[in-house]
């Protein structure tokens, strides 16, 4: 009975937070990263069995208990019927929202806020995807391995990996790393583990690292990618400016943005929420050119969803509007101010690079 929600429950329920994150989010203490499927697939597995709902859920909404049942046993029956079932915040809030339009406002949304999940009116519809024809001065376009969630340090920064078996990086890849790459398996074999690690030192301090993609070792190159900031003037002129201005940003993945510095106000959830967009996906990236720190500087594409339309629709970050001009990131981050999503619910949002000039010259 209910094989499809026990593999549900199996496989969500995992706890994914690090230690060093231990924040939940939510009376059932959901853990950041996955703000609440998890919680909602164990109690509707657990109401299949039962015919029990949450004990706490009647402080949340208004409607009797008995109400309350009528709800789970149709978000059973949806979330069954799903395919595949939902795995993010978005797609669970989604489903949610669908099955139950017919219900009581204050019910919906005290549902939503029990599990952690996001209120109707911070749902955004992504509108661009990736453009049809390269954009005028990309260099290269990368295709990356799934991102590990460690790699994301705040709101706007990431680092990736791209299989030395990709097209582009095949050509370029050492041949001593190679040669290193085939040692370190070869030492793991024998399970002559302090070898493998010495020899896959090496490997990470030329740049590139070994991982298991699809249950097979992949030598990877590391790339450090920054927003990309689109001059008003030409090419020259915006690899300029970039050299001149390089000091004024953090490294990040998107262009003409800046999210909140950790240690801002709100500069966690932003990090969450990047790191909610990109975990476990292969993203693919426009390359313009480096940076003098040797950070790639590109657009970033997930699942063929514009990173920094999500980030600013969800008041995750600022329209950095000095460097990039472009009318929809205007749009999209006026949208985010006038539902107060985000960091736009708090009453005076600093700047981050105004925060940052303000520590650098030590105010």
């Amino acid at each position: 009975m209910g094989n499809a929600l026990r593999f549900l429950y199996a496989t969500c329920c995992k706890p994914t937070a690090s230690e060093s994150e231990p924040e939940s989010l939510g009376p059932q203490g959901v853990s950041a990263t996955n703000v609440g499927v998890s919680a909602l697939a164990h109690d509707l597995f657990h109401f299949e069995i039962t015919s029990q709902v949450p004990e706490k859920l009647s402080q949340h909404v208004v409607s009797s208990r008995k109400a309350q049942a009528n709800w789970f046993n149709k978000l059973l029956e949806a979330w069954k019927a799903s395919k595949p079932p939902p795995k993010t915040p978005e797609e669970a809030a989604r489903l949610v929202i669908q099955t139950l339009k017919r219900h009581k406002k204050e019910d919906v949304e005290g549902l939503l806020s029990f599990y952690g999940l996001p209120l109707p009116h911070t749902l955004v519809q992504p509108s661009s995807g990736f453009p049809t024809s390269l954009p005028q001065g990309v260099k290269f376009e990368l295709h990356t391995l799934p991102v590990d969630v460690r790699a994301v340090a705040d709101g706007d920064t990431i680092t990736l990996y791209v299989s030395s078996t990709d097209p582009r990086e095949s050509a370029s890849v050492p041949g001593e790393l190679q040669v290193l790459a085939v040692q370190r398996a070869e030492a793991r074999s024998v399970r002559n583990y302090a070898e493998a690690d010495a020899i896959h030192k090496k490997i990470i301090d030329a740049g590139y690292r070994v991982l298991n993609f699809q249950n097979e070792e992949v030598l990877a190159k590391k790339y450090r990618i920054r927003l990309r900031l689109r001059s008003r003037h030409n090419l020259t002129d915006y690899f300029k400016t970039l050299l001149a201005m390089v000091n004024d940003f953090v490294m990040g993945l998107n262009s003409g943005i800046d999210a909140p510095e950790n240690s801002m106000p709100y500069g966690k959830e932003a990090k969450e929420e990047l790191a909610m967009l990109v975990q476990g996906k292969c993203l693919r990236i426009l390359v313009y050119g480096e940076d003098r720190y040797g950070r790639s500087v590109g657009d970033v594409y997930c699942n063929g969803i514009f990173v920094q339309e999500i980030m600013l629709k969800k008041g995750c970050a600022w329209h950095y509007t000095a460097y990039d001009q472009r009318s929809e990131l205007a749009t999209w981050e006026k949208e985010a101010r006038a539902k107060r999503c985000g960091l736009w619910a708090l009453p005076n949002p600093e700047k981050p690079w105004e925060y940052r000039k303000d520590r650098r010259e030590g105010r």
